[in-house]
């Protein structure tokens, strides 16, 4: 689901990214206006962010290779992070620039000179379908989080990055007018480039919130704790496992999750039948959690004591320490 309403967000935002580009180029060769220039950059960065955004939904689905064994789903969140830098230097700095270059040659807009004002209100409802667009396909998997926590922990990274995207081109687009209509009523230029400077501030903030979280994600999250408590039903629900020793899961893409868990079984007759208790615990987490694709269970014998030696993976075990000839545990002196 988070896949096509993602895909489907994108498509908007783009189809109207594109339209309003090229209007706003329109309206700035008429006008001069640099807010107007600066929005036109913009939405011409948003849209070459929307089609980053659909290549790397698409090289995700390559399939695993013995170089890559895990597959290509982290891809997209490569092509989010690319973003992110996209939107800082080309739409932030660039904005910030013409600014600087407007304050210090400042000159009113005397052609066209309502015709930024009807663009800008044009780009304005076109935008708000496609944030409208984006709202309603984040809602279907956004439950009762709210929208910060929504931006902040979703695993697929599409949607929070048209949110934001579509959401700053509505601010940058209020702030323009901004610029533009009080130059038009003062005609000072001055006031058409605080407009560009509010633009490109606004676009940094929302790249470096943007390049934060995509790099959360690419440094590798675990799995929310509501799910990590399903998996742990999961592997207690049944008598093939008496406990979990330590447990691990990372994403390996928006909708791949690996579950790497040490677990403490009963004493089995044969390996076959505990093959088959381990296959029982599989399917039950899978059920549980069906984003849990890649499922590694080391079986073990729990010990209370070596749990009670030490602290890590070293004292979850029931293995006893090697022991040397004179009969000391290895790696100690002898007596």
């Amino acid at each position: 689901m988070s896949a096509n309403g993602g895909t489907k967000a994108i498509v908007a935002a783009l189809l109207a990214n594109v339209g309003i580009a090229v209007t706003k180029f329109v309206a700035f060769l008429l006008s001069g206006s640099s807010s107007m220039l600066a929005e036109a950059v913009h939405s011409v960065a948003d849209s070459g962010n929307q089609g980053l955004l659909l290549l790397g939904g698409k090289r995700a689905k390559r399939a695993a290779t013995p170089e890559h064994p895990f597959g290509y789903g982290r891809e997209r969140y490569i092509y989010a992070f690319i973003v992110s830098i996209v939107l800082f230097s080309i739409g932030g700095l660039f904005a910030l620039y013409e600014a600087y270059h407007k304050w210090h040659d400042p000159h009113g807009i005397t052609e066209w000179q309502w015709l930024p004002v009807a663009v800008l209100v044009v780009a304005i409802v076109m935008e708000s379908f496609s944030f409208r667009t984006a709202i309603k396909e984040s809602n279907h998997i956004r439950g009762h989080q709210s929208w910060v926590r929504f931006i902040r922990r979703a695993k697929a990274p599409e949607l929070p990055v048209v949110l934001l995207e579509d959401f700053g081109a509505l601010v940058g687009l209020i702030f323009a007018l901004f610029g533009v209509g009080l130059t038009l009523m003062t005609g000072d230029g001055r006031w058409d480039a605080a407009g560009t400077a509010m633009i490109g501030v606004l676009l940094v903030i929302i790249a470096v919130v943007l390049a934060i979280e995509t790099k959360s994600l690419l440094l590798g999250e675990g799995a929310e704790a509501s799910d990590v408590a399903a998996i742990e039903r999961a592997v207690t629900a049944g008598p093939e496992v008496e406990r979990i020793i330590h447990m691990k899961t990372l994403y390996l893409g928006p909708e791949e999750l690996l579950v790497a868990a040490k677990i403490a079984v009963p004493e089995w007759e044969s390996a076959h039948d505990l093959a088959r208790g381990i296959n029982a615990v599989e399917a039950r987490i899978r059920a549980a959690v069906p984003i849990a694709r890649v499922i590694y269970l080391e079986p073990d014998v729990y010990s209370a004591a070596a749990a009670q030696a030490g602290t890590g993976a070293a004292a979850d075990t029931a293995v006893p320490q090697p022991q040397d000839v004179s009969g000391e545990a290895a790696g100690r002196p002898g007596g």
